[in-house]
């Protein structure tokens, strides 16, 4: 059976090609600590360089309100965003290849708003807002409670899609199928916050909004630990899902067990956007425009490159946005959320634009 051209740079590339890619990794990476150092050196408090790294590798600094500032506050933000652009570029392009559609996503696809369901159920559901309080300070026993339901309301509706895919091959129609039942789910967020108590509605409107700031020391481990496994999840499918770009039947014939990869990679991106979103809120376009960006950057359809290419873009990605997010030198800090559409949409345009062949890595 013939391999498509397209897909022939997952086999083999020139040396050329190679070289170009390893370099645009080693600047991703160099790009993502810079930002990193930024994003810690910036805000309503300015920290000087030397101070920072003074801090960062020594731990210790004369002035005791930097070494707060910065120990407790700006290193959990800045690897809470980290760990966000990370999880949420690569379940965006699991998606993609997945369903074998460019706008393919875990907001797309209704995935977030099955992590703000499960959310809601906790928040909104969950009783009076004493009890939410007394959730909310449970510390790591309350982390996992939230990230236990956000990412079974995730697994939930990527579950309804992908029993959906099984039934309609059309990637159009599944996918206005996926915003449907997103629509369907966040109107049942609706109704339970027509319902609630003020207090109630006030602190899930606040987790609408996204915030890099609410995950603390305490809670990063918990964060940390889920991303890294759903991370782990999508390197070891990454040869799967080579194979599922050549088709369904293509993978098959190859010896690829269609049911188990995508249960492998219904875990990883339930996982990956289900504690995310339970961490930080939703935060939308990161999954849908970091895999066009890394497959514009490093023109390849290899998972093996584009997994860890779409982990340093999205980190990159998301330590810019939460610099321009806290305003530096202010006391006002932008929802999240906002910054990342706002330079995810025309970014993507762009691509979309200068690339009429979008489609193709899919087809």
């Amino acid at each position: 059976m013939a391999m498509p051209e397209h897909i022939q740079s997952v086999k083999t590339l020139p040396r050329t090609a190679e070289s170009s890619q390893k370099l645009i990794l080693v600047t991703l990476a160099v790009c993502a600590v810079l930002f990193f150092i930024l994003d810690i050196m910036l805000g309503s408090v300015e920290i000087p360089f030397d101070e920072v790294l003074k801090i960062i590798f020594q731990r210790k600094s004369e002035n005791t309100a930097w070494l707060f500032i910065i120990e407790k506050i700006r290193i959990p933000k800045a690897v809470t965003a980290v760990l966000a652009g990370c999880g949420l570029s690569v379940s965006g392009l699991q998606m993609q290849t997945l369903f074998r559609n460019p706008l393919a996503g875990p907001s797309e696809l209704g995935i977030t708003a099955g992590a703000g369901l499960g959310v809601a159920a906790v928040m909104l559901a969950g009783g009076s807002s004493a009890g939410i309080y007394a959730i909310s300070q449970l510390g790591i026993s309350g982390s996992w409670l939230i990230i236990t339901m956000a990412s079974l309301g995730s697994a939930l509706v990527l579950f309804l899609i992908l029993v959906i895919a099984g039934k309609i091959r059309d990637n159009v129609i599944l996918l206005i199928v996926g915003v449907m039942i997103g629509t369907i789910t966040l109107s049942v967020i609706s109704i339970w916050q027509y319902f609630s108590q003020p207090e109630q509605l006030q602190e899930y409107i606040m987790w609408t909004f996204g915030s890099l700031g609410g995950v603390t020391q305490y809670h990063l481990y918990a964060l940390s630990g889920v991303v890294s496994f759903g991370l782990l999840l999508a390197f070891i499918s990454s040869k799967a899902l080579n194979a599922m770009l050549l088709g369904e039947n293509y993978a098959r014939s190859m010896g690829l067990s269609i049911g188990r990869t995508r249960l492998i990679i219904m875990a990883g991106t339930s996982l990956l956007t289900g504690s995310i979103t339970a961490f930080c809120g939703p935060i939308g376009f990161v999954g849908i425009a970091i895999p066009h960006i890394a497959r514009a950057l490093l023109g390849t359809s290899n998972h093996r490159i584009l997994i860890p290419g779409t982990c340093l873009a999205g980190t990159v990605m998301m330590l810019f946005c939460d610099i321009i997010a806290q305003l530096p030198g202010t006391q006002t800090v932008i929802p999240i959320n906002v910054v990342t559409s706002l330079f995810g949409a025309p970014v993507v345009i762009w691509i979309i634009i200068s690339r009429n062949n979008l489609r193709s890595s899919f087809s």
